[in-house]
């Protein structure tokens, strides 16, 4: 089926450490899509994220390479090098400069522009550099785990920046159990993912790894396979 030519095109940018990228971000991306029609989806392994220890990450060419790797796979999934520091500089990467990076360049297509997160993630957002601007800058799409209070989401928000300031109430997705949840703020929106049951994560890969357990189905195929040749999170 064709899309009729006054449809506004649609993509979304997915930030992550990826440390590594697995099945549940692949479900999060594929479910993000149909949902909101999306165009593309980016994934952008983080450069230097400053919420974490850079001895506690992985580098970001073995982050890249399985973002690469997963989206290999995937029509309409894209590896991005947005945050990659090729000089080497250790500087740090922010969200908001990234977002405004793809606002330039889509400068003039008309493109409505997501940022797809996690629940976790998005609760810490107070704590993200200017904040305020990047919840204007573009809708998120949040995912969350199984047995998640949604209602958490729109307690880190300033009410200010709501469409009805003070009012933070969630509103449903056409009253179906697989549709979405969103926060309407001033400019822009925040859609809750619900259709995503998965609970694995980064964290349970690397340690199974280090427990010598397999990986299998957790992590596409060719992930895992480059995370055995690499020799990745075995210590």
């Amino acid at each position: 089926m064709r899309h009729s030519r006054s449809r506004t095109p649609a993509i979304a940018l997915y930030g992550g450490v990826f440390d590594p990228i697995h099945a549940g971000h692949l479900a999060v991306g594929r479910a993000a899509r149909r949902q909101f029609g999306l165009d593309a989806i980016h994934y952008i392994p983080s450069g230097r994220p400053p919420h974490k220890s850079e001895e506690g990450i992985s580098a970001f060419e073995h982050r890249y390479a399985m973002v690469a790797l997963a989206c290999a796979g995937e029509k309409r999934f894209f590896p991005s090098l947005a945050e990659a520091d090729p000089s080497d500089s250790g500087r740090f990467f922010y969200t908001i400069d990234t977002v405004r990076r793809f606002h330039r360049q889509l400068a003039g297509t008309g493109t409505r522009l997501y940022f797809i997160t996690g629940a976790d993630a998005f609760l810490q957002i107070g704590t993200w550099k200017g904040y305020p601007a990047l919840l204007e800058a573009c809708d998120f799409i949040v995912a969350h785990r199984p047995g998640f209070r949604v209602d958490r989401l729109a307690e880190v928000i300033p009410s200010e920046l709501l469409a009805r300031p003070g009012r933070a109430a969630l509103r449903g997705g056409n009253g179906r159990r697989t549709g979405n949840t969103e926060i309407r703020l001033r400019q822009t929106t925040v859609h809750v993912l619900r259709a995503v049951s998965s609970d694995v994560s980064s964290t349970e890969i690397r340690h199974r790894r280090k427990q010598g357990l397999s990986i299998r189905g957790l992590v596409p195929r060719l992930v895992e396979e480059y995370i055995e040749k690499q020799g990745l999170y075995c210590q």
